[in-house]
């Protein structure tokens, strides 16, 4: 499966997107930062749930294959000591030998794994290199899509690929999502060695923003982004977006106020080596 374009930056994220790191409140809770704790972070984006992470614990290693998102990180947190940001594709996480020596205490990550876990011919490796990367005793916290996950805009996504000339089949291979259910999600994580401590999946709808450049269109323009790089003409793409637009808020609007909500299935998971 091929690395998309970087089509990333802290600007389009923080317009559609910025309920994510507001809403990892729980996920958190289940990491319980200690003040000795060096923690590694899968899938760290701009950064701003990381930095808040630091503040609780000694160091934080930030890792996301968008080098726009390390760079902002970098950025809008420069006056945070002790993270360390890295550009590197989590995919292949297992080949960095830095990482293979059981340094840190915890291994995180928040909204990150339904895209890292996508391709399945490197989904077991990214879960075993986070167990190598932890020491004995050491936990793995993640939260993540999980089984149903906005299937909504999803089935729309795929829909409206179809109508632009794609097969259901080449559709279904451009998702860049991976939301797995609990059981195959435990069967992995014990396949690498992890002892599953706890485990929740919940249907949280979720409101997305308002501004200018976000909402709907601004959602499926960044996260939808592989599908529309599915088509190769502009208008076709526009086609897409206009068709999920025009479709979904019959079923996305709240009629009181216009907001719209979108059905995310969350996947929280506490595991330990």
């Amino acid at each position: 499966m091929a690395q998309s374009k970087d089509h990333w930056t802290h600007e389009t994220y923080q317009a559609s997107a910025s309920f994510v790191p507001q809403l990892a409140s729980k996920v958190v809770q289940w990491l319980n930062p200690q003040p000795s704790d060096v923690i590694l972070d899968l899938g760290c984006g701009d950064g701003i749930l990381t930095a808040q992470i630091k503040l609780q614990c000694a160091a934080v290693i930030g890792l996301d294959a968008s080098a726009n998102l390390i760079e902002a990180a970098k950025k809008h947190h420069e006056e945070s000591r002790g993270i360390d940001w890295r550009v590197v594709d989590c995919r292949y996480l297992e080949r960095d030998a830095s990482l293979a020596d059981a340094t840190v205490d915890k291994v995180f990550s928040n909204a990150a794994l339904h895209w890292i876990l996508r391709d399945p011919t490197t989904r077991l490796s990214v879960l075993r290199a986070a167990y190598q990367s932890l020491k004995p005793g050491g936990t793995l916290v993640f939260e993540m899509g999980g089984a149903g996950n906005v299937a909504d805009v999803h089935t729309a996504l795929l829909a409206a690929l179809v109508h632009q000339g794609l097969s259901a089949e080449q559709a279904r291979d451009i998702s860049p999502w991976f939301f797995p259910s609990e059981k195959l999600m435990r069967q992995m994580l014990e396949d690498v060695g992890f002892r599953v401590e706890k485990m929740q999946l919940e249907y949280r709808p979720t409101e997305l923003t308002s501004g200018k450049d976000g909402g709907l269109k601004g959602w499926v323009r960044l996260m939808g982004a592989n599908f529309l790089e599915a088509v190769p003409q502009k208008e076709m793409r526009e086609a897409v977006v206009r068709e999920v637009c025009d479709v979904l808020p019959t079923v996305l609007m709240h009629e009181e106020d216009g907001s719209m909500w979108m059905g995310y299935v969350r996947l929280r998971v506490a595991a330990r080596k």
